[in-house]
């Protein structure tokens, strides 16, 4: 969880009125349309949202908090903010969850079942829910205090719908560091007890507890690793097998600046953990970044989904601190990315994190098509003005290795170009045409991902949102976000060769129904 270095002074718009139920056929009228609201993205109704929090699966619901200011569009004292979903792709709002109190603002963290009990807050049959979170004291900031953020607790004892925080907070207190953020809390099988990854300023912490209120330090990693172009804060530590069974540990860092495209972006490195520390894969370096696009920041994963399920569910938030507050939208700013399954895979250079859309994504076709394109076409009109399928979209197709270019386009003359640059060996996205970009100078620019993969065709997903752009290439080894604001949907893709033709596969088109 960052603090921004700028507030821009917005005026608040308050939000769209809630549902209205129609008399006549006792079902909800629809909502009014917003313009740039997602409409298969969570978004808050109204206020800022940054950060995904503390995220869990229990008795069949997902629950989704986040850094939430609810009294105006822009950063301000952070609040966690929540809502549930039995499928992931229909959110339910919910209250707000924590407020902040005489400790401080509310701050990133996780959240944990505590099947067992360790911390003592539920019992055998009801165990509880604790949330971990960082108290930022803004207080003791201004006063030029290096101690100003400590690492506190909550629990719910009724499935996360009411909390109360513990009378002993903070339960880790801070060792004079300015940036001491971010705990993502599991039970780590190898330490026998809990673990806390915490970023801290330009590394990560290791801290292990018994019961979640009492932390000792186990270990450092990462001031000779990674990339050091900002602060690290938003880590995650879990396991991920690959296809021959073969296990690894994977932790997150995101930082701000220093990603590949400039502002936010979230690095990953491979390798152990015994229990006390990380051991990485690649010393001195990072394994990968889970998204090269400039809008996929400070995400992590699920707690507590069932073995049964087996996933390691994965929501970014989808935006850039480079231009968060900034961004067009009035009544409330920011969505999440569409959550994804992470997959490990070993390839000639390593370990990559594959990323694709949770196939819960398929409930919300409504239509589909499918183009069985010939080979070497000049251009191919995926959706027109006169077809029936609109945005949100889904695209999934297949491509010969060549210089292709997708484009998305509208009545204005505005476009989104998605394509592959084989000289370089880099997949991209360009929102520099047309574009209206008066809200920041870096928004327009081309965004760049490098092939991992080395076969002779690329494979792709595109799903497009009102004001998004999610990019899965080649099964999810790169990945790009990005957020667009077309003045306009988009109402034309066409796909062509920049140079000469290309040879394309089956396309096939998916029309999704809003999740509101």
């Amino acid at each position: 969880m960052r603090i921004p270095l700028i507030a821009i002074c917005i005026a608040f718009i308050t939000a769209c009125s809630p549902r209205q139920e129609n008399k006549e056929t006792n079902s909800p009228a629809p909502p009014p349309v917003e313009q740039y609201r997602p409409q298969i993205h969570f978004t808050p109704a109204s206020g800022w949202m940054n950060d995904p929090n503390g995220m869990f699966f229990l008795d069949g619901e997902y629950h989704l908090f986040y850094q939430h200011f609810p009294d105006t569009t822009v950063w301000g004292p952070m609040h966690w903010g929540h809502a549930v979903s039995k499928d992931l792709v229909h959110w339910e709002r919910l209250p707000i969850a924590l407020y902040p109190d005489s400790l401080g603002y509310i701050f990133s963290g996780s959240a944990v079942v505590d099947t067992n009990n360790t911390s003592g807050f539920g019992t055998k049959d009801n165990p509880p829910v604790v949330a971990i979170f960082t108290y930022h004291d803004a207080k003791a900031e201004r006063e030029g205090k290096n101690d100003f953020q400590t690492q506190g607790i909550a629990y719910s004892t009724d499935k996360g719908r009411t909390w109360k925080k513990y009378d002993n907070n903070p339960v880790l207190k801070n060792p004079n560091i300015r940036d001491f953020r971010d705990p993502k809390v599991s039970w780590i099988d190898e330490a026998k007890q809990w673990v806390m990854t915490l970023a801290v300023k330009d590394h990560i912490e290791f801290y292990g507890s018994p019961d979640l209120k009492k932390w000792s330090k186990l270990s450092e990693f990462g001031k000779t690793d990674g990339d050091h172009g900002g602060v690290w804060e938003c880590p995650d530590l879990f396991k991920l097998r690959d296809e021959t069974g073969n296990t690894k540990y994977v932790l997150f860092v995101s930082i701000n600046p220093g990603a590949p495209n400039g502002g936010s972006g979230t690095q990953y490195f491979i390798g152990g953990f015994d229990g006390k520390r990380f051991i990485s894969d690649t010393p001195g370096k990072n394994s990968g970044w889970i998204d090269y696009g400039p809008d996929d920041y400070a995400g992590v994963t699920f707690a507590n989904v069932p073995a049964t399920d087996g996933r390691r569910i994965f929501i970014g938030w989808m935006s850039n601190w480079i231009y968060a507050e900034r961004v067009p939208t009035t009544a409330w700013r920011s969505a999440t990315t569409i959550p994804r399954t992470l997959s490990l895979h070993k390839t000639q250079n390593g370990y990559v994190v594959n990323s694709l859309p949770v196939n819960e994504l398929d409930e919300l076709v409504s239509e589909s098509k499918t183009l069985n394109a010939a080979s070497d076409i000049d251009t191919l009109n995926l959706v027109t003005k006169e077809d029936s399928l609109s945005i949100p979209l889904v695209i999934d197709a297949s491509v010969k290795k060549s210089d292709f270019v997708l484009e998305l386009r509208n009545d204005r003359g505005q476009k989104v170009l998605v394509g592959f640059d084989p000289v370089a060996n880099e997949f991209y996205i360009d929102r520099g045409t047309g574009m209206p970009s008066t809200f920041h100078k870096d928004f327009l620019n081309r965004i760049r991902a490098p092939r991992i993969a080395n076969d002779d065709t690329i494979s792709f997903r595109a799903v497009v949102d009102v004001a998004s752009v999610e990019l899965f290439f080649d099964k999810g080894s790169a990945t790009l976000t990005a957020i667009t604001f077309p003045d306009e949907v988009f109402n034309e893709i066409l796909m062509y060769g920049k140079s000469s033709g290309i040879s394309a596969g089956t396309i096939q088109l998916q029309q999704l129904k809003p999740i509101w």
